[in-house]
Protein backbone atom coordinates (compact mmCIF):
# COMPACT_ATOMS: atom_id res chain seq x y z
CA UNK A 1 0.00 0.00 0.00
CA UNK A 2 1.26 3.46 -0.83
CA UNK A 3 0.78 6.12 1.85
CA UNK A 4 0.56 9.75 0.75
CA UNK A 5 3.10 12.22 2.14
CA UNK A 6 0.05 14.38 2.91
CA UNK A 7 -1.12 11.94 5.64
CA UNK A 8 -1.73 14.06 8.74
CA UNK A 9 -2.63 11.35 11.25
CA UNK A 10 -3.43 7.68 11.60
CA UNK A 11 -5.67 6.13 14.23
CA UNK A 12 -8.14 3.30 14.76
CA UNK A 13 -11.84 4.05 15.06
CA UNK A 14 -15.15 2.25 14.83
CA UNK A 15 -17.86 3.42 12.45
CA UNK A 16 -20.94 4.04 14.59
CA UNK A 17 -24.53 4.73 13.63
CA UNK A 18 -25.99 7.88 15.23
CA UNK A 19 -29.30 9.49 14.38
CA UNK A 20 -29.47 8.03 10.89
CA UNK A 21 -25.84 8.84 10.00
CA UNK A 22 -22.57 7.00 10.39
CA UNK A 23 -19.86 8.65 12.48
CA UNK A 24 -16.13 8.18 13.00
CA UNK A 25 -14.78 10.01 16.03
CA UNK A 26 -11.39 11.68 15.73
CA UNK A 27 -9.36 11.31 18.95
CA UNK A 28 -8.89 14.60 20.80
CA UNK A 29 -5.08 14.16 20.73
CA UNK A 30 -5.09 14.51 16.92
CA UNK A 31 -6.61 18.00 17.22
CA UNK A 32 -4.54 18.91 20.29
CA UNK A 33 -1.29 17.95 18.53
CA UNK A 34 -2.31 20.01 15.50
CA UNK A 35 -2.55 17.16 12.99
CA UNK A 36 -6.26 17.85 12.39
CA UNK A 37 -7.95 21.23 12.59
CA UNK A 38 -11.51 21.42 13.90
CA UNK A 39 -13.91 22.98 11.38
CA UNK A 40 -11.69 22.23 8.37
CA UNK A 41 -12.50 19.80 5.59
CA UNK A 42 -10.37 16.62 5.59
CA UNK A 43 -10.29 13.58 3.33
CA UNK A 44 -10.77 10.27 5.13
CA UNK A 45 -9.65 6.86 3.89
CA UNK A 46 -10.87 3.67 5.49
CA UNK A 47 -8.98 0.37 5.69
CA UNK A 48 -10.54 -2.82 6.95
CA UNK A 49 -9.18 -4.12 10.19
CA UNK A 50 -7.82 -7.68 10.21
CA UNK A 51 -9.55 -10.34 12.30
CA UNK A 52 -7.60 -12.12 15.02
CA UNK A 53 -6.70 -14.84 12.46
CA UNK A 54 -5.17 -12.19 10.14
CA UNK A 55 -8.00 -12.28 7.57
CA UNK A 56 -9.50 -9.02 6.38
CA UNK A 57 -12.89 -8.07 7.82
CA UNK A 58 -14.56 -7.81 4.42
CA UNK A 59 -14.69 -9.97 1.31
CA UNK A 60 -12.60 -7.62 -0.84
CA UNK A 61 -9.53 -9.19 -2.46
CA UNK A 62 -6.21 -8.43 -0.84
CA UNK A 63 -4.27 -5.54 -2.36
CA UNK A 64 -1.38 -6.76 -4.51
CA UNK A 65 0.60 -3.55 -5.15
CA UNK A 66 4.35 -4.04 -5.46
CA UNK A 67 6.18 -2.89 -2.34
CA UNK A 68 7.56 0.64 -2.38
CA UNK A 69 10.98 1.55 -0.94
CA UNK A 70 9.23 2.63 2.28
CA UNK A 71 7.81 -0.87 2.76
CA UNK A 72 10.52 -3.20 1.49
CA UNK A 73 11.56 -4.45 4.92
CA UNK A 74 10.41 -8.04 5.45
CA UNK A 75 9.34 -7.11 8.97
CA UNK A 76 6.95 -4.46 7.68
CA UNK A 77 5.60 -6.57 4.82
CA UNK A 78 4.72 -9.40 7.24
CA UNK A 79 3.04 -7.03 9.68
CA UNK A 80 1.38 -5.06 6.85
CA UNK A 81 2.42 -1.84 8.60
CA UNK A 82 4.21 1.12 7.08
CA UNK A 83 7.93 1.51 7.67
CA UNK A 84 8.95 4.04 10.32
CA UNK A 85 8.89 7.59 8.91
CA UNK A 86 12.45 8.28 10.10
CA UNK A 87 15.87 6.72 9.54
CA UNK A 88 19.04 6.77 11.62
CA UNK A 89 20.88 10.03 10.96
CA UNK A 90 17.75 12.03 10.08
CA UNK A 91 17.53 15.45 11.70
CA UNK A 92 14.19 17.04 12.65
CA UNK A 93 13.04 20.00 14.68
CA UNK A 94 10.37 18.77 17.09
CA UNK A 95 8.35 19.89 20.08
CA UNK A 96 8.56 17.77 23.22
CA UNK A 97 4.91 16.88 23.88
CA UNK A 98 5.28 14.85 27.03
CA UNK A 99 7.69 13.25 29.47
CA UNK A 100 7.88 9.45 29.69
CA UNK A 101 8.04 7.27 32.79
CA UNK A 102 11.86 7.29 32.68
CA UNK A 103 11.97 11.11 32.48
CA UNK A 104 12.82 11.30 28.78
CA UNK A 105 11.08 13.68 26.42
CA UNK A 106 8.51 12.36 23.95
CA UNK A 107 8.03 13.91 20.52
CA UNK A 108 5.73 12.84 17.71
CA UNK A 109 6.65 13.10 14.04
CA UNK A 110 4.98 11.90 10.82
CA UNK A 111 1.90 9.69 11.31
CA UNK A 112 2.19 10.09 15.09
CA UNK A 113 5.44 8.08 15.25
CA UNK A 114 7.00 8.51 18.70
CA UNK A 115 10.60 9.61 19.22
CA UNK A 116 12.18 9.44 22.69
CA UNK A 117 14.57 12.32 23.39
CA UNK A 118 16.60 12.23 26.65
CA UNK A 119 17.55 15.41 28.50
CA UNK A 120 14.56 17.46 27.33
CA UNK A 121 11.59 19.10 29.00
CA UNK A 122 7.91 19.22 28.07
CA UNK A 123 7.18 22.18 25.77
CA UNK A 124 10.78 22.48 24.61
CA UNK A 125 11.53 22.76 20.87
CA UNK A 126 14.73 20.98 19.83
CA UNK A 127 16.51 19.84 16.72
CA UNK A 128 17.27 16.15 17.06
CA UNK A 129 19.24 13.49 15.25
CA UNK A 130 17.69 10.03 15.08
CA UNK A 131 20.07 7.48 16.62
CA UNK A 132 17.95 4.31 16.66
CA UNK A 133 14.77 3.26 14.84
CA UNK A 134 12.32 0.53 15.83
CA UNK A 135 8.94 -0.33 14.31
CA UNK A 136 6.89 1.77 16.72
CA UNK A 137 9.38 4.11 18.38
CA UNK A 138 12.63 5.91 17.60
CA UNK A 139 15.35 7.39 19.77
CA UNK A 140 17.24 10.62 19.23
CA UNK A 141 19.81 12.98 20.69
CA UNK A 142 19.53 16.76 20.90
CA UNK A 143 21.57 18.60 18.28
CA UNK A 144 20.41 22.10 19.25
CA UNK A 145 17.78 23.80 21.37
CA UNK A 146 15.49 26.47 19.94
CA UNK A 147 14.82 29.71 21.80
CA UNK A 148 11.49 29.58 23.64
CA UNK A 149 9.66 32.08 21.39
CA UNK A 150 11.10 31.14 17.97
Amino acid sequence: MNVSDELKCLFHATVEERDGSYVIEVPKREVTLGAVQSGELHRVGLLSAPHADGAESNDAPAQTDAPTPATTSNQHERANTPAPPVQEGDQRTVDIDDIGEQGDGIARVDRGYIVIVPDTEKGERVTIEITDVAETVGFAEVVSREAYYE
